[in-house]
């Protein structure tokens, strides 16, 4: 068979892609995640914490409402209906940090939940922190030299 005759039958065979579809479904799902969290720093708000308040309370509880939703294994159910739009990063990390916990801890706490809990988050972590301070030591140096 020719590579031409083959691209046209796997073509022929692939499901049509509802990209247009996908979109708008990511786009409903991470607007709710993010609605929710404007929500409630607006609750907390007038709960009287202030403003940095507010926003670290507000993303601890996305923390654990996701954490919760994936040990429910119902943030498995949203992210098939709303696909990339999960990946809202507060949620999504949750989400990543949690999910492999949960499916290594018949494997015990210290060598099935706690090794595996950032075996997907870890490098994010560690390049994360690295960068950082890669980034705090440039602005360090050019301060020092006068450039900025």
């Amino acid at each position: 068979m020719k590579r031409k005759d083959y691209n046209t039958l796997v073509q022929s065979k692939a499901p049509a892609s509802k990209l247009l579809l996908n979109f708008c479904k990511a786009f409903l799902v991470g607007g709710l995640i993010c609605t929710l969290g404007q929500i409630l720093f607006e609750i907390y708000g007038k709960l009287g914490a202030d403003e940095d308040n507010a926003k670290l309370i507000t993303s601890i509880s996305l923390i654990l409402i996701s954490a919760v939703l994936t040990a429910l294994s119902l943030y498995d159910k949203i992210a098939k209906f709303g696909g990339a739009g999960t990946l809202v990063p507060i949620t999504g990390f949750a989400n990543a940090v949690v999910s492999p916990a949960l499916d290594n801890k018949p494997e015990g706490k210290i060598l099935g939940t706690g090794v595996q809990m950032f075996s997907i988050a870890g490098p994010v972590i560690v390049y994360g922190v690295l960068a950082a301070n890669l980034y705090g030591l440039i602005y360090y140096i050019l301060k020092v030299l006068k450039v900025m």
